[in-house]
């Protein structure tokens, strides 16, 4: 069995552009998916698969490991997080195309099942963009946490904070405080503050004060990725379970956060991570030092589908991310989705990552510029979305 070709295939889903990608070989019929879904940077990633794709061309798809380690080391330049998100986009589709081919689901491919039903958060308004991002100014909090816990999570992720300066004033602690406050979630509902590295430790800690009283399931991202020693102050200041590492491309990233003991969740993004191959091996690492995993999966349904199979092969699974309403047309263009019943999924029984794409339906939403949120402070200097 060889490869014969890599393809990528875009399809607009407002604020970002999903790119799937799709390993085809001479074995008629036989074919691999995967995503590499990256913000604002989807022609950079399309060039990036075409690049490293090359390399692996006339191989034999089963050989995923070798075919991983020709695509990180033989460019020179490793990681990156267009590259890896290249990369990660074509691995999914490899591990896909083996399970395909030996007829059982993904999960039993990377070792089975580790539990019998996997539990899922959602986001407000079900994953809706204008929900989501502007939740820390939602007037309607309580009605979309209501309405998440009416279609059966136990749990749901917000945005707490808005535009943060370096350090900022009481007004937007209160604010962080009085969202925190509002009804509708109940002691039953575990709410994950998610601070989107909009501020800097020393902010990240006097959030963290006014929102220790009420009990947040995971504070996430409280400073920028590179800065592992703030995250690990941030950590230290407070009983909040700090979660991170959405941006982080490679397992030696997450060592320094797990040397400095300064998360107890880890978030790695399977379609920048390094795709199913090292999201594996950053499991393994952080279950070392006694750290969860909830991968970060705010992208397209295949990374959904991607992630579903890793947490029931995956022992320190803790909570699956959902976007399940960002576009109204994402059902239209990937069947084979797992179902989200009472907050929790079952194990898809499907050969692969048991998911196809609706060609005719993905090609009504084509590729379209989407910029990238640009904040500004008060003073005119740029602020971190």
């Amino acid at each position: 069995m060889k490869i014969t070709a890599i393809k990528t295939f875009v399809v607009n889903a407002r604020l970002r552009n999903w790119i799937f990608v799709r390993v085809e070989t001479d074995q008629a019929g036989l074919y691999g998916l995967g995503e590499a879904t990256m913000e604002f940077q989807t022609r950079a990633v399309i060039g990036a698969v075409e690049d490293i794709g090359m390399l692996i061309i006339g191989e034999d798809p089963r050989n995923i490991e070798h075919l991983w380690q020709i695509m990180f080391r033989h460019p020179f330049f490793k990681g990156g997080i267009v590259t890896m998100s290249a990369l990660s986009g074509i691995d999914q589709a490899l591990h896909d195309l083996k399970a395909k081919s030996l007829g059982i689901p993904l999960w039993q491919l990377i070792g089975g099942l580790s539990r019998k039903r996997l539990r899922m958060y959602d986001h407000l308004g079900g994953g809706d963009s204008t929900a989501v991002y502007n939740s820390a100014a939602s007037a309607s909090f309580a009605e979309k946490v209501a309405r998440s816990k009416a279609d059966g999570f136990s749990a749901v992720k917000i945005l707490a904070v808005g535009k943060t300066a370096p350090l900022d004033g009481n007004a937007a602690l209160k604010e962080a405080e009085a969202l925190m406050a509002r009804e509708g979630a109940g002691d039953d509902m575990d709410i994950m503050v998610d601070l989107h590295g909009r501020t800097t430790a020393a902010m990240a800690i006097e959030y963290a004060k006014v929102l220790e009283p009420y009990r947040p399931f995971f504070l996430e991202e409280p400073c920028q990725p590179e800065d592992w020693q703030g995250t690990a102050r941030v950590a230290a200041s407070t009983t909040i379970p700090i979660a991170a590492g959405e941006r982080l491309v490679h397992r030696h990233e997450f060592l320094h956060l797990l040397q400095a003991g300064a998360i107890a969740v880890a978030q790695p993004d399977v379609c920048h991570a390094g795709g199913i191959t090292e999201t594996r091996r950053i499991a393994t690492l952080c279950d070392t030092f006694g750290v969860s995993m909830a991968p970060h999966n705010p992208l397209g349904p295949i990374a959904t589908m991607v992630n579903i199979h890793l947490g029931f092969a995956t022992p320190n699974f803790l909570i699956q991310e959902v976007m399940r309403s960002d576009v109204p047309w994402r059902d239209e263009i990937i069947s084979g989705v797992t179902p989200i019943v009472g907050g929790y999924v079952e194990p898809s029984q499907a050969p692969g990552i048991g998911v196809d794409i609706n060609f005719e339906a993905a090609a009504k939403h084509p590729f379209e510029e989407v910029k990238p949120i640009q904040w500004y402070h008060h003073d005119g200097s740029v602020a971190d979305w």
